[in-house]
């Protein structure tokens, strides 16, 4: 009796557990993913089925902040409640009505649900809008000669790989807006790796690939130093060359007789020669006048004066 029991409550555990199942099953069919390209458009439609009454559009979005579009058949009217210019409602003949995004943005990014109110019941469907943003792939060689790969402001973060393989691990950086910045930089996992090296950008906007070819530092040592030690040298000898010529535009470079100057002759030396001249016709002319006076004063005769 025991054993009977436990096998009807077995039973109904398992009946209890594939009903679940189908039930979450169910509720997850009517829930859609759609991805959509930043600046691309986007149609989500609402099942048709009967004579329309209403139908409704709300948003979640996932930036924050909801929107509503409400039609009534009898009124043939449209209400919008805090919805983005770019959202629409489209009703085409022939076709299930569609709720059209025009040129996404990455804000718009989120849940959006229907509800068809019809003559044949309530037809509920929801869409998760997914907005992907393609990266910007760049490759080039750093400072130390080293490749780098960078696929800047994606969304989702890309993937990066090389050929050949590398060790490296990729760097993310995020951004207000959602994106993400990857980075990597190549690390060969053995020596004998070539110099070419290949970067593969992955995503779901697109894949993106592209080869260089870069040249590390320490392969360039000695060649450095092959052409810096004559060019070293050569202005070494450049600048000595040049010193010597401003030394002897300074002063003589040669032992020559320097060439015979003669003397200046100034108004100086004809004053000196003129002074010892001038200098005894002035004593003459005193003495001259002190026997005058002394004539003059005796009352002698001035020939006799002239003969002394």
């Amino acid at each position: 009796m025991k054993a009977g029991t436990n096998m009807k409550m077995a039973g109904k555990t398992v009946y209890v557990f594939v009903l679940l199942t189908i039930t979450k099953v169910m509720r997850l069919s009517g829930n859609s993913r759609v991805s959509v390209t930043v600046g691309d458009s986007s149609v989500l439609t609402c099942p048709l089925k009967g004579n329309i009454t209403m139908l409704t559009w709300t948003t979640s979005l996932k930036a924050g902040g909801s929107c509503s579009l409400v039609y009534r058949a009898d009124k043939n009217m449209t209400n919008r409640t805090n919805c983005y210019d770019n959202i629409n409602l489209t009703f085409r003949p022939g076709l299930a009505p569609a709720l059209e995004i025009r040129q996404v943005g990455i804000a718009q990014e989120g849940n959006y649900s229907c509800e068809m109110v019809s003559t044949e019941g309530n037809f509920p469907t929801t869409y998760h809008l997914t907005v992907l943003a393609p990266p910007r792939p760049s490759l080039y060689c750093d400072e130390q000669g080293s490749p780098v790969c960078k696929a800047a402001a994606g969304k989702p973060p890309a993937q990066l790989s090389w050929v050949p393989e590398s060790s490296s691990t990729a760097e993310e950086k995020g951004h207000d807006n959602g994106t993400v910045t990857v980075l990597s930089r190549f690390t060969a996992s053995n020596t004998s790796v070539t110099n070419m090296t290949t970067c593969m950008v992955s995503h779901p906007a697109g894949n993106w690939s592209k080869s260089i070819a870069c040249y590390p530092l320490e392969g360039y040592s000695s060649i450095w130093y092959v052409y810096a030690i004559p060019c070293a040298l050569l202005i070494i000898i450049l600048l000595g060359v040049i010193h010597y010529f401003k030394l002897c535009s300074d002063r003589p470079c040669h032992k020559t007789k320097p060439p015979e100057i003669a003397p200046a002759h100034s108004q100086q030396d004809d004053t000196m020669e003129v002074e010892p001249y001038t200098t005894y016709v002035q004593k003459e002319n005193a003495i001259y006048n002190s026997v005058s006076d002394l004539t003059v004063g005796q009352n002698l005769p001035q020939d006799l004066c002239t003969e002394t």
